[in-house]
């Protein structure tokens, strides 16, 4: 496991895997952390998979990954179609699948979902990739939702003002299907971002939170 740095002072190229059950969960969850990261460090490679795409979400989340990584290195994305909301009844299908991942994919740094989230699709997720990825560090973000869910998490990521601005921007952009939603909103998101900054005391007062439960200090 290396040292990780998000203003670019590692050893070594990076290798993200950002690991999404729907069309625009990574960006939700980790998308300020992900342009914060990808630019400030130019030797970044981010696999980005999604797992639930209809064909219409799916060219958003091709099209939304390509501006999320646009400082990326290299960027490999996958949009699978398994049925929104049914991965526990699937979940022999998924678990082949992330393992397959955990046998061509060697990451530096995993994103995936809250393994407490009440979405039965992320909490899905998150408990796979901690059984297929268990030497690496998973860092799970959080997406709000009317089951208010949302924890206490115990890692940070300050936020400059413009890019938590640039994340909001580029979800409403992109993701035009999800407009009609209430909760999806400029709003929202800043709120959050409001929110966790307050918390770690961002001079920005923007940050992404993550759950963390194994880490290795050097």
């Amino acid at each position: 496991m290396i040292t990780l740095d998000l203003n670019g002072h590692t050893r070594g190229p990076l290798t993200v895997l950002c690991l999404g059950a729907h069309a625009d969960d990574i960006e939700i969850g980790c998308g300020g952390t992900l342009l914060k990261l990808t630019e400030q460090n130019r030797d970044v490679t981010v696999h980005w998979v999604v797992f639930s795409a209809t064909p219409p979400r799916a060219r958003e989340a091709r099209s939304s990954a390509q501006v999320f990584l646009r400082s990326a290195r290299t960027k490999k994305v996958i949009i699978k179609s398994f049925r929104d909301s049914y991965f526990p009844f699937m979940g022999g299908r998924i678990k082949d699948f992330v393992h397959q991942l955990g046998r061509r994919v060697s990451p530096d740094l995993i994103f995936t979902h809250y393994r407490k989230d009440l979405h039965q699709d992320h909490r899905l997720l998150a408990e796979l990739t901690g059984n297929a990825f268990r030497n690496h560090l998973i860092l799970e973000y959080e997406i709000p939702k009317y089951d208010g869910d949302m924890g206490a998490p115990n890692t940070y990521v300050h936020l400059p003002k413009d890019v938590a601005g640039r994340k909001v921007r580029h979800l409403c952009d992109q993701f035009k299907t999800q407009k009609s939603k209430p909760w999806f909103s400029e709003d929202t998101f800043l709120s959050s971002m409001r929110l966790r900054g307050l918390e770690c005391n961002s001079p920005s007062k923007y940050a992404e939170a993550f759950y963390c439960h194994k880490m290795l200090l050097l």
